[in-house]
Parts: C-alpha cells; sequence; structure tokens
C-alpha cells in the first residue's frame, strides 16, 4: 500500500524529465499522459526542431519527394509538455537530480528518460571533414544540405560506406541519374548487418543499377583545392577518384558523452538498462529513477541468450520508450520487460529489404523461399540449433511467419518446405559475418552481452 501510495503522488505532481527530443522521447511523453501521469514534463533537445522522422531522409526526401520541414511526426495526443529545444544536455547531476543544459540552465527531475539517440561517425580528419562537399546524414539540416548539393548536379558522388544508410543514399543519387561511386572495406555492401551470402546478392544489385562498386577498398584521403572544395578521394589501392560530393556513411555513435563522469554505464555502446529499461550505474546497480529508450539504449533479451542488444530501429524505438514511460510511473509489481523482437526495414534500387530477429548473431543461413540470383528470397539464420533471423528481399509479407518461428525457438535448418522448393532447401551454408573484432559500420543490432563461456573482461577507452 506505501509503494502504491507513493506511485500515485508522483503521477500527480511528480517531474520528469526527457533528453531527447527523438520519436522514443515523443511516443514516451505520449504513452506518459496516455497512462495518466499529470505532474510536469520537460523534453529536451538539441535540435532546433520538434520530432520528425528520420526514416524518410535517406529515401523520400533525398529524392525530392518529400520536404524536410514535412517529416515531422504525427501527434498521438497532447502532452503538454515544456520543450527546451536547440539547447543540448551538457551534464548530469545525479545526487541533485539536475540535468544540467549548454545556456547554462538546469532541469530538475524526479525521474529521468534518455532518449538521445545516435549521431553519424564523422570523417576521422577534422581538415578534411571540414572540405566543401564532405557531407553526413543523419538530421534534417544534413538532408536539407546534400539535397542542395545533389540538385546542383555534381559530376561525381562517392559514398564512404556501404551499410544500410550508405547504400539508401547511392540508391537515391543513382535514382536521380547522377553518377556514384561506393567505398566499403569490407568484402560486399551490408556484409556487418547482414553477412557476406546475402551482401554478395546486394553487391550484384548495386552494380546492376550501374553504381561504381569498391570493397575492400578503404578512403585513405580527401583532397581539397585552393578554395576548399572537395575535389578528390585518395583509397587504399592506390587509385585516385575525382568527386565533388563525398557523403561519410562510417556508421553511428550513441549520443552519452554528456553522461561522462555520472556514474552512469554509459559508453560507446550506449547505456546499459535492465530489461525495464532502468540504467544501471558503473558498479552493475541499477538505478530507479534514470531510464533510457531507443537507439542509445542497450538492453538484455531472453531471445537471444540475454545478450545486451542495442537496436537502431524505428520500432523498437517506440515500443520501448512505451515499456519505460510504464515502468516509469508504475509500482515494482506492474511493471514489464521490454521484449520486442528486432525488425528492420529499407528500400534500396527499387527492392525493400527487410530483416526480423539478429541476423549478426548467426553462424549459418540457408535460403528457404526464392533466389539469391533473382534477388527475391527469403535467408533464415541459425545459431545453435533454432532459427534466430530471417531476412527477406521483396518478401516482406512473409517476415511475420519467420518473426513467430524466432519467437518459439523453432529449430534450424527449417523443417517445412516452401511452395516454391517442393524437393526440399538447399542446405545450410555459412553465414560470414565479419570477424566481431574488427571495426564494422554495418549492423543495425550491436550484440554487447558476455556469453557465459566467456571469461574475459576487457576495458576500452572511448574513442576520443
Amino acid at each position: 500500500m506505501v509503494a502504491d501510495s507513493a506511485v500515485r503522488a508522483f503521477r500527480r505532481d511528480g517531474r520528469i524529465v526527457i533528453v531527447g527530443a527523438s520519436l522514443a522521447g515523443l511516443r514516451a511523453a505520449e504513452h506518459l499522459r496516455e497512462e495518466g501521469f499529470g505532474g510536469s514534463l520537460t523534453l529536451v533537445g538539441d535540435e532546433p526542431y520538434e520530432p520528425y522522422d528520420r526514416p524518410p531522409l535517406s529515401k523520400q526526401v533525398l529524392l525530392g519527394q518529400v520536404l524536410p520541414q514535412d517529416t515531422d511526426l504525427p501527434r498521438r495526443r497532447a502532452v503538454d509538455a515544456r520543450w527546451r529545444l536547440g539547447t543540448a544536455a551538457t551534464g548530469l547531476d545525479r545526487e541533485n537530480r539536475r540535468v544540467l543544459l549548454a545556456d547554462g540552465d538546469a532541469v530538475e527531475y524526479d525521474r529521468l528518460l534518455i532518449t538521445t539517440g545516435v549521431r553519424s561517425r564523422p570523417w576521422p580528419q577534422e581538415s578534411e571533414a571540414s572540405l566543401d562537399g564532405v557531407c553526413v546524414l543523419r538530421t534534417r539540416d544534413d538532408t536539407t544540405r546534400l539535397t542542395r548539393r545533389l540538385a546542383g548536379r555534381p559530376r561525381r558522388i562517392l559514398v564512404i560506406g556501404a551499410g544500410f544508410t550508405g547504400s539508401e543514399i547511392a540508391s537515391a543519387c543513382r535514382e536521380r541519374g547522377l553518377e556514384v561511386t561506393v567505398a566499403e572495406r569490407g568484402p560486399a555492401p551490408l556484409v556487418g548487418a547482414l553477412g557476406g551470402v546475402v551482401g554478395t546478392a546486394a553487391a550484384d544489385l548495386q552494380r546492376d543499377h550501374g553504381v561504381d562498386l569498391r570493397c575492400g577498398i578503404t578512403v585513405t584521403a580527401l583532397e581539397g583545392d585552393p578554395a576548399g572544395r572537395l575535389r578528390r578521394a585518395h583509397l587504399s589501392d592506390g587509385s585516385q577518384l575525382d568527386a565533388d560530393v563525398a557523403v561519410v556513411a562510417l556508421g553511428a555513435v550513441r549520443n552519452t558523452g554528456w553522461l561522462e563522469g555520472t556514474g552512469l554505464a554509459a559508453g560507446p555502446r550506449g547505456i546499459a538498462c535492465d530489461a525495464g529499461c532502468r540504467a544501471f550505474d558503473i558498479h552493475g546497480i541499477v538505478t530507479d529513477d534514470i531510464f533510457a529508450a531507443g537507439d542509445v539504449a542497450r538492453t538484455p533479451h531472453p531471445l537471444f541468450g540475454y545478450q545486451f542488444l542495442s537496436l537502431e530501429h524505428w520500432g523498437n524505438a517506440v515500443a520501448q520508450a512505451e515499456i519505460a514511460a510504464h515502468n516509469m510511473i508504475s509500482p515494482g509489481t506492474e511493471r514489464r520487460p521490454h521484449l520486442w523482437t528486432p525488425a528492420f526495414w529499407s528500400a534500396q534500387f527499387g527492392v525493400t529489404v527487410k530483416s526480423v530477429g539478429v541476423p549478426s548473431m548467426a553462424d549459418e543461413l540457408v535460403v528457404t523461399q526464392g533466389s539469391l540470383a533473382e534477388r527475391r528470397f527469403v535467408a533464415a539464420y541459425g545459431h545453435q540449433g533454432r532459427i534466430i533471423a530471417a531476412v527477406g528481399f521483396d518478401q516482406a509479407k512473409w517476415m511475420g511467419f519467420y518473426q513467430r518461428l524466432i519467437e518459439h525457438a523453432a529449430p534450424f535448418p527449417p523443417s517445412f518446405h516452401a511452395v516454391d522448393r517442393p524437393g526440399g532447401g538447399q542446405q545450410p551454408v555459412p553465414a560470414r559475418f565479419p570477424d566481431p573484432a574488427l571495426p564494422s559500420h554495418g549492423p543495425t543490432v550491436t550484440l554487447t552481452g558476455h556469453s557465459p563461456s566467456e571469461r574475459r573482461v576487457v576495458f576500452t577507452p572511448a574513442p576520443a
């Protein structure tokens, strides 16, 4: 009864601060109001815009089908919140429960939700990154700048990195009739997320659409002209490439720098949380007043060996935000775990790619439907004798079926016969993921937990 009374008092006049005016931040705020929270609600965001939808930025916006300012997220309900936009959070005073802001102000909280997401990994050489024509793509402003560049009909665009974002950018550029070169350090596009077998099909898809795809290649330097405009890229094979625009698509960095020194378990891989989205401190002790959701959070998942998953997925951000919001204002007996099955989709070169589960955890895969050569197929991924993921090229209608197999720990290889394989499916083959010890910029799921058989603990410093 004491706990229930405390929760009722908190619902009525408590103070909740959400740092991150993002998809997760907005949906959490809405869910708090839906569940009866009547206290003060403050949303802090470093961009000057209210929450907007990011997936269209590398698709419809880049193609000119949608204006950047038309990507605002629809509102489910009024949130009656105080918005602190265009002001980044710079620190956290946990003892006094205050979020410190860049303008010198501070916002007090009783419960804090962190939904700061990720930012684009910049080009590592600052002087080269500042050249006129070197771009990244993550924010609305990034897309506005890149769209203007593309409208000027540059002679060639260089895309550095062939993960999902890089591949979508290359697709949009080709659809606009522009010459595109993609430089990818791995053996194929999407290899970090989907493995080398499916990556080979993605490589064929790009080349068939006129992309100058160069795999096993890195960009060693970007060169500018005397006026500071990009003019040339130097590649690891010794060649040079003239380009007016270079888009750096080397993955994402989780926005946790402002939490350094706070004692939270927050770093380059995100904020470690329990299944109920409560943040851990650096000693592994769960907090009860700080929660995290969306791309910045990493939580254990029972379907995947309780490994901590960091998910850069739209649907995960929504589902996790709602769980976090519920748990922030609920007594312990009413709290819920976040058990969303990872799912992701991409549109590139006329093909819809959809993934469920965690492909990058797999050892093997088998093509259960369709054909890799025709680039219309489903591949099921296996680990320790069960299906843990599936990827479809233009086969989105089947993903719900495979999601159920994953959630019910169905055996791998699958025991069923697809209608287009009446004689049985192919034999499993190695999925061909890169060595996890090597840096990668492809996956949308990052595995950061420990294996019970692995008894090493390695501490690495955060990148500068």
